[in-house]
């Protein structure tokens, strides 16, 4: 996959954005909350879990990293990223494997409450997103936060993780999609 710039990074994850919103259209509050086995996550978490990734993680250490006073705080440096963060902001995506975490309090995400909860959290992401995109250009991609797989990523790097966490739940969109039985 080629690199993209920050506005076709922008143009695909909204086009995922959207994908999501109208995955979650089509399914009851219950059908979310279904899951195919115990140690799996439901519909609805995978979006609770996308949202809150690049709310709180992603975008998060993004804005960190821009914010004028950031160089007098927090955990920012500049150390470089891992191996593994270099093969995948190489190709541009996270490898098609399944990454099976278990289940904990701090990891796991809760059910949704709503479908408006999940509604709001996804245009939250979206409108996060292009805040975060106007103020990249001001960003010095020398001044990282460490990712705790991928190592020191800097802002622009962020906001690309983005878009690459939504593609890479595809396939586990498609996985829960089959289990609740498709209505196309």
């Amino acid at each position: 996959m080629k690199a993209m710039n920050n506005e076709e990074i922008l143009n695909s994850f909204e086009e995922l954005n959207n994908h999501c919103m109208e995955t979650l259209a089509g399914y009851t509050l219950e059908e979310l909350r279904r899951k195919p086995a115990a140690d799996e996550w439901s519909l609805g978490q995978m979006y609770a879990h996308l949202i809150q990734s690049a709310r709180h993680m992603q975008l998060g250490n993004a804005m960190k990293l821009m914010s004028p006073d950031a160089s007098g705080q927090g955990p920012a440096g500049t150390t470089g990223k891992s191996a593994l963060g270099e093969m995948i902001y190489a190709s541009g995506a996270f490898p098609p494997q399944r990454v099976h975490v278990p289940p904990s309090p701090q990891y796991t995400p809760q059910q949704p409450e709503s479908h408006e909860q999940l509604r709001e959290g996804l245009e939250a992401v979206s409108g996060l997103m292009k805040e975060v995109m106007a103020l990249l250009p001001e960003s010095d991609d020398q001044r990282t936060v460490e990712h705790p797989r991928f190592g020191g990523l800097n802002a622009r790097e962020w906001f690309a993780l983005v878009e690459m966490h939504y593609r890479h739940h595809l396939l586990q969109e498609e996985r829960l999609v089959q289990f609740l039985g498709n209505r196309d």
